[in-house]
């Protein structure tokens, strides 16, 4: 085989085989296959789109080019769930004990973020002595005895995607929905669950702005995750707005705990609900979505969500009494409150201004080794819809740093839209997509 003629191929719009797939993926990763090759290849499938077929022998191309977790040692049906990011999102650390409370295992490897805010791991060093870096061992462990363990990603989970990923990322590649279909989901099949639930987001905060190209990318993890013999599901939720209210880590963690105390905002309850549902489905432990709701509610009101989330912590040698006393989590030492320009009703909150907003405080992480401040945030105070007066509160800053906290404030006013009218408030969830079908909610 000759890249060339691959290249070649491509750019005819002819299908590429398995075979062929994989001599890219693996002469690239490997270094035989130059940058200014793989870069003309990248080129061509955005022009010319990938079949479902190549695409899912691209992802699994991707997810052999490295280890793959094996998670055979696991009893019973191992559950996972991704975001593709938004502001303000802290499911992971609701849903995983929630699931875990009735006897399913979650074995997940998070991210830290990278832009606006924080990501799951970021939010779990919250917790003084909280281990991200444990060995393979003690995490089957961890869920074999108390069927919860939440871990950062190793380096040699799908190679050749942070490679690929990197040069799409200075040559204009970025925007193909089966390049970012197969980036996901090659890290989600290497990281060895047997149910993979994907919360797709869309909206002003999200990647995927469009709805329309949320479905898409939806659709295609879907028939990815399950020509690879893995039950998926994608939940198109919104991101028109930041999901709760607390935006940052230290923050974010305190909302989570209060959701699992049954004191959390709707919307963040609701699409933690659904998801789990879908991962209690996946696992065959109910018949039906309303089943599943009715169980994961009763986690909350028994409080064993909340005794399974401190015992995690303790598990992977964090405070667990920062569980049950949320006050002790470090918050910013300057807090301020942001104050309506003038009197109406909230129209808009750009979630994406929101995110940078906490970033300039030092919540979100530019690089990857970039400092990053878990105890600053902002707490939103009024959302779509909500009715505001002059000077009246709409978000509170937490900062350590004044020039900083200026700087969010002027990004935060520039977030919200204030009109005479009251608007229309968004669905917390649009559809479920399966192997079945779409369901719009």
């Amino acid at each position: 085989m000759q890249m060339y003629d691959l290249i070649n191929k491509k750019k005819h719009k002819e299908e590429l085989n398995k075979e062929e797939i994989n001599y890219i993926i693996d002469g690239y990763t490997r270094g035989e296959i130059p940058d200014y090759q793989m870069s003309a290849f990248l080129m061509a499938v955005c022009l010319n789109k990938m079949t479902p077929e190549e695409t899912a022998n691209f992802t699994m191309a991707m997810t052999n080019s490295g280890e793959i977790l094996d998670l055979s040692p696991i009893h019973g049906v191992k559950v996972d769930k991704h975001s593709t990011g938004g502001v303000g999102d802290k499911t992971t650390l609701i849903l995983s004990p929630m699931v875990a409370a009735l006897g399913i295992p979650v074995a997940k490897m998070s991210g830290r973020g990278l832009g606006h805010t924080g990501g799951t791991i970021d939010k779990l060093e919250s917790f003084p002595g909280f281990l991200t870096t444990i060995s393979t061992e003690k995490f089957i462990d961890n869920v074999n005895k108390i069927k919860l363990s939440i871990v950062g990603q190793t380096a040699n989970l799908a190679p050749a995607d942070k490679k690929i990923y990197a040069l799409r990322d200075v040559t204009a590649t970025v925007d193909n929905i089966s390049l970012i279909a197969s980036s996901i989901m090659s890290k989600k099949l290497a990281s060895g669950s047997d149910v993979i639930v994907l919360d797709v987001k869309t909206g002003s905060g999200a990647f995927m702005k469009d709805y329309k190209d949320s479905l898409a990318l939806a659709k295609e993890m879907v028939q990815i995750g399950n020509l690879s013999n893995k039950t998926t599901y994608a939940v198109i939720t919104d991101m028109n707005q930041p999901l709760g209210r607390a935006v940052g880590n230290a923050i974010e963690v305190k909302e989570a705990i209060d959701t699992l105390s049954g004191k959390g905002p709707d919307d963040l309850l609701e699409v933690s609900l659904i998801l789990a549902s879908y991962m209690l489905l996946g696992a065959k432990k109910v018949e039906s979505i309303k089943e599943a709701r009715q169980l994961l509610l009763e986690t909350i009101k028994n409080g064993k969500a909340l005794d399974k989330f401190a015992e995690f912590i303790k598990a992977q040698g964090g405070d667990s009494e920062f569980v049950y006393h949320p006050e002790l989590l470090k918050m910013g030492s300057i807090q301020y409150e942001v104050k309506a320009p003038k009197d109406g009703y909230i129209q808009g909150i750009d979630a994406e201004k929101i995110g940078n907003a906490s970033s300039v405080l030092g919540g979100g992480r530019v690089t990857k080794d970039s400092h990053i401040d878990l105890s600053v945030g902002i707490y939103i105070h009024k959302k779509l819809g909500d009715k505001v007066s002059k000077n009246e509160p709409i978000a509170r800053i937490y900062a350590n740093d004044d020039a900083k906290r200026k700087e969010a404030k002027k990004r935060i006013l520039e977030a919200y839209t204030i009109t005479k009218d009251k608007v229309e408030t968004p669905p917390y969830v649009y559809s479920i997509v399966t192997k079945d079908g779409i369901e719009e909610l």
